[in-house]
């Protein structure tokens, strides 16, 4: 390139020639009397007032300001906010403000440049660096100022700041002189005002006859010009002077010639089209001379179609007090319609739009305000101004038990009934990767598209290397059904940064070979960020510039919709577990996680009581509410931004006690639900009667034998009878409490026991099982368990029937051993190493129960309770972790490495059940994975079972946390070899914001184990999952309570489940969920009980009516089926 001018040299020369480094003096600092000011921009009154953009407009700062003094005007050409690199609204880059000015001659001493600064960022303050005519004369980091609020125009508390930087005389020269303002590092600056302070007799000169090319590029677009559409090349032009004649010369054609005035102006050069790449020769001329001449290259332009989606990414606190988050985005409705309203008379691609991308705060606005805003949002929903999405919330989808990610989606349904509008789209953001049952919620909630926009970086693994700009069909585990995905490699977060970035990102597209003409950019200011209130003008002056590329604000169902019509029968499907990665998190607060998964099963447990015992008065809000809480804790904000950095700050404490006291909530809602759905069959207390019984209760759709425990004391109990008199085995526990075995409780049904008293009770002893224990083993006709006394796990686990340890030896780890990684380094494992006290708990007919203690690293004690019963054929292990308080980095691991060689571990999500490696989509997380219920690792002659109630997190083989570079992919797995090893991944505190710093006192994990013949069978693990974690319910009665309590349906299957029961919202019904496990369609037949049901329709997550049944139903291989019965 040949510059024929000064000007620009000196604008790009800037900063290249560091010079001494001089201190500004912050807050108040004076200036020298014999300065007097030369040249001011805007006025010191402490606002920001007068400048571009002011008061509140940064999310439309496109470029950085060139000033011209005695030309340029602020109001227009400098911004009342300068960027600094840490802002992605802004590029994500430094930013460089530009004055130029003349002087008639060199000052004979040193001038001052002062920056009136009405705030800078609270928390990431701007380094600054000044130069003159491309000497640096400053360099410094600035205090920090006030809040977030100061940069929306809110003033009331910032905190002004003064930066002045001396120039020697010998910077600056005849002519024209050149100051630049950069912000190298750090976040924004707010301008009050910038003055040039000059000794006296210093005069101005014009700037004189100056013309000069800033900038000149071929750009993406298109423009109509002499009747036909043609490529554009971009410059823009510095004038000072009066207006000048120029002319533009592209390969030998002129193609642009006018007038530019005083400033800084863009021209658009409208070239002819080109089908492949080609270089040309451009020529800029004024009247008396060439002052550009250079080389470009035109490449083909495409007739692209921008969709922005303007929107807040929700987060449910992290950026503040999670109250005064929703009252913010309360407002950011308000402020939506008002901006639709103002803007309704735009053409239509640039009328302002919203979209919402979570309906948490949707739920609150419509319950609190008043009823014109109410009246207000619903008319812009079916106007189309406000644009719903069916997700409650930005979840943590791998965390939720199935039934939990159906209610993910109830509210949408609720809202579709009340307004009378679909809702067939859904958003989520920052979250990478999902559980692949959201694809049948989806679906079964009516929703059709799915735009995904993960976090850029953080913590994502191989997400955006893979499906970054990938548009696909995903189908559901069944097949039958699917959704249409697309996932934009910018992100949820400023996706759109203005013309220069739009530029490059289609720049990058076209190399990429990105096989659509329609792009998808999420246009989000931030986190909880208000709306962007001006991009309305901007996509309208855009589009009367540009025939392409062509930027249209829309609604997320809207653009989907378009995009299906264009490219949806030529999309890929897809099948498999997109596995999650930010899940982990989860770990670092495990009680309440634990907490959370239990209440969500028994919620459900509740639920089916409800439709058995009392469907006509079902308290739907209550049960709304605490499914609500069960959803919001598995809402993937977990606490402040900085829960790590300064986790004993109040602004962290408030949010981790509003986060907490969600699943604290649905603890206390889920066991108040379950007693409520009793009421009526309750005895009386009283003194002990010569008669009482206990009513066992089924809340599982099949027939169950199970032991069942009573809670209540029941003094010298005798024995226990069923319906017909015979004796039940019962045994007395240690603590005083009973358990029994109660045999064929009906399906979603109840079966009475008598209590026989007289006795001094039954207290067995070692002998009556015929089998002796002695030492740290634990033996029963079934099975033998040792345990290994310097770590307090089993060493030895033997199935007599299948005569064969299942316990794999070669890692050195026993079954249920706990593992600590003080820090990051897998590598760096500690086990427990002292001598356990071991104490024999219980010892009867029924189970045998020992205790087994010890100290261990990261924790005061580990406890283990080993439970055996011969009855159930299962083992179950209570480990209850006394956890020390650390704030250094640690996990936790319990080991369960199985011995079944050539076992094939297959583990049930919500909803679908999967392989690892053959069952997950390519860029899925396989360094860990998060379950529901069980894992079954199984060769062809036998196998294991294995459930967690409290820890969703595994990993398979070994320890694979942390990753080295959380914003790498590095450290990912992109393949996980077979193995029969698995950890359960229990506590963490890795991440570096949002979750939690430390975890402190007893934690409760709860796990089974079933050893069984044969291969894997889908059914059976089913059901053990389901059963291990709803258990019977046993409650005391009268005479009165009938001998059994029949199921008011049953459904016959070998296959099909009944996994979910319970009263529809509208209370005149029962809604009934078939799951079918295996992978092979199936068969049901569905039997009412005639005296309460008596008609059948298929439904869906809306629980209307749809086709009637009339005979058996088919349920596909994995495939969910939901029923209304009447």
């Amino acid at each position: 390139m040949r510059l024929r001018s000064v000007i620009f040299a000196l604008v790009s020369c800037a900063l290249l020639n560091p010079g001494p480094r001089l201190c500004s003096r912050c807050f108040g600092g004076e200036s020298s009397d014999t300065r007097t000011v030369l040249w001011q921009i805007g006025q010191k009154d402490g606002k920001t007032e007068g400048f571009a953009l002011a008061p509140n407009a940064f999310s439309q700062y496109r470029e950085d300001p060139i000033f011209l003094v005695g030309v340029s005007d602020p109001a227009r050409d400098w911004p009342y906010v300068q960027p600094g690199p840490a802002d992605v609204w802004a590029g994500g880059r430094p930013h460089t403000a530009t004055v130029l000015f003349g002087l008639e001659s060199p000052p004979s001493g040193d001038c001052e440049l002062v920056l009136y600064l009405a705030n800078t960022h609270y928390r990431s303050p701007p380094r600054v660096a000044i130069s003159a005519n491309g000497k640096i004369v400053l360099q410094e980091t600035l205090p920090p100022g006030g809040p977030d609020a100061t940069i929306m125009g809110d003033l009331k508390e910032a905190k002004p700041c003064e930066v002045r930087a001396t120039i020697p005389a010998g910077a600056l020269r005849t002519g024209t002189n050149v100051i630049s303002i950069s912000t190298q590092d750090g976040s924004w600056m707010l301008y009050d005002a910038v003055m040039f302070l000059a000794p006296a007799g210093v005069r101005m000169a014009p700037l004189g006859d100056v013309t000069a090319v800033r900038s000149v590029q071929a750009v993406p677009a298109l423009v109509k010009a002499h009747g036909e559409l043609r490529q554009v090349i971009e410059m823009v032009v510095i004038r000072a002077g009066g207006p000048e004649s120029v002319e533009v010369i592209c390969g030998g054609t002129p193609c642009w010639s006018g007038s530019v005035n005083d400033g800084t102006q863009e021209v658009i050069v409208p070239v002819p089209r080109v089908t492949e790449r080609k270089d040309v020769n451009l020529v800029v001329r004024t009247s008396d001379k060439v002052i550009l001449e250079t080389k470009l290259t035109l490449d083909p332009v495409r007739e692209w179609v921008v969709y922005l989606l303007p929107h807040s990414h929700v987060d449910i606190g992290y950026t503040d007090i999670q109250t005064k988050i929703e009252e913010n985005h309360w407002h950011f409705y308000e402020q939506a319609l008002e901006t639709a309203a103002k803007t309704a008379d735009y053409p239509p691609e640039a009328q302002f739009k919203w979209n919402v991308e979570v309906l948490w705060a949707v739920d609150s606005y419509l319950r609190k305000s008043s009823p014109e805003k109410r009246a207000a949002f619903v008319e812009g929903v079916r106007k189309g101004v406000i644009g719903l999405q069916a997700l409650y919330g930005n979840e943590l989808t791998a965390l939720c038990r199935p039934e939990e990610l159906l209610r993910l989606l109830d509210y949408s349904q609720r809202l579709k009934e009340q307004m009378g509008v679909p809702i067939d789209s859904a958003m989520i953001s920052d979250v990478p990767g999902y559980t692949w049952g959201i694809v049948t919620a989806l679906a079964q909630a009516g929703v059709r598209y799915f735009s995904i926009g993960p976090n850029g970086g953080h913590r994502i693994g191989h997400t955006l290397r893979v499906w970054g700009d990938e548009a696909f069909w995903w189908k559901s585990p069944s097949g039958q059904e699917r959704v249409l995905c697309w996932i934009p490699r910018r992100g949820y977060w400023r996706g759109f940064r203005g013309k220069a970035e739009l530029f490059a990102y289609l720049r990058e597209l076209q190399e990429s070979q990105y096989p659509f003409e329609m792009v998808q950019l999420r246009h989000c200011l931030g986190d909880n960020a208000a709306p962007d209130v001006g991009i309305s003008d901007f996509v309208k002056e855009w589009n009367e510039k540009y025939a392409y590329p062509r930027l249209v604000i829309a609604t997320c169902s809207e653009m989907m919709r378009e995009f299906e019509r264009r490219y949806g029968d030529k999309l890929p499907e897809v099948a498999g577990d997109f596995t999650p990665y930010w899940e982990d998190g989860a770990a670092s607060s495990a009680r309440e996680t634990g907490l959370v998964r239990r209440a969500a099963d028994r919620l459900s447990s509740a639920e089916t009581l409800w439709a058995m015992l009392r469907p006509g008065d079902y308290p739907d809000e209550l049960f709304y509410q605490a499914w609500r809480n069960v959803v919001l804790y598995d809402e993937h904000t977990w606490g402040a931004h900085n829960s790590i950095t300064e986790p004993d700050s109040e602004f962290a404490k408030s949010q981790w006690q509003i986060k907490q006291s969600f699943a604290l909530e649905a603890d206390r809602q889920s066991r108040e639900l379950l007693a409520r759905s009793l009421e009526g069959l309750v005895s009386e207390q009283g003194n002990e009667a010569a008669d009482r019984f206990v009513m066992v209760l089924n809340p599982t759709g099949w027939v169950r034998s199970d032991l069942v425990t009573l809670d209540a004391q029941v003094g010298s109990l005798m024995s226990i009878q069923d319906g017909q008199g015979a004796a039940v085995p019962w045994q007395r526990l240690s603590d005083g409490r009973v358990i029994f075995w109660a045999q064929d409780v009906p399906a979603f049904g109840g079966r009475r026991f008598r209590l026989v008293f007289g006795g001094q009770g039954n207290v067995p002893r070692d002998s009556e099982n015929g089998v002796p224990e002695s030492g740290t083993a634990i033996e029963t006709p079934r099975y033998t368990l040792e345990v290994e006394p310097q770590t307090g796990a089993l060493r030895r686990l033997v199935d007599k029937q299948l005569n064969h340890d299942l316990v794999d030896k070669t890692k050195g780890w026993g079954l249920a051993e706990y593992l600590y990684v003080p820090g990051r380094d897998p590598d760096k494992v500690q086990r427990i190493t002292g001598a356990c006290t071991v104490t024999r708990l219980e010892q009867g007919p029924l189970v045998r129960r020992w205790a087994v203690e010890s100290r261990a690293p990261g924790c005061r004690t580990v406890k283990w309770i080993y439970e055996l019963s011969d009855v159930k054929a299962q083992i179950k292990v209570d480990m209850i972790l006394d956890k020390e308080k650390v704030r250094s980095a640690e996990g936790v691991h319990i080991a369960f490495p199985f011995d079944v060689p050539d076992g094939q571990i297959r583990m049930e999500l919500a909803w679908a059940i999967i392989r690892p490696e053959a069952d997950q989509l390519p860029g899925a997380c396989k360094n860990y994975f998060t379950v529901q219920r069980w894992i079954d690792v199984s060769n062809d002659q036998f196998g294991v079972l294995w459930g967690a109630w409290d820890a969703p997190l595994v990993e398979l083989g070994t320890i694979r946390t942390d990753v080295p570079q959380p914003f790498s992919p590095e450290g990912w797995l992109t393949k996980i070899e077979p193995t029969q090893t698995i950890l359960s991944y229990v506590m963490n505190n890795y991440w570096e914001t949002n979750y939690k710093a430390d975890q402190e006192g007893p934690t409760l994990f709860t796990y089974f184990i079933l050893p069984h013949r044969g291969g894997y069978d889908p059914v059976m693990a089913t059901r053990f999952g389901i059963e291990t974690t709803r258990p019977l319910i046993a409650l005391l009665v009268d005479s009165r309570t009938p001998a059994e309590l029949p199921s008011p349906v049953t459904v016959d299957s070998e296959s099909v489940l009944p996994v979910e029961c319970k009263p529809s919202r509208d209370g005149r019904g029962i809604i009934l969920r078939l799951f079918n496990p295996q992978q092979a369609p199936a068969e049901a037949a569905v039997k009412l009980d005639e005296k309460k049901l008596s008609r059948v329709w298929l439904t869906d997550l809306s629980e209307r009516p749809g086709a009637p049944l009339r005979g058996p139903v088919t349920v596909p291989g994995f495939g969910l089926v939901s029923l209304r019965l009447e």
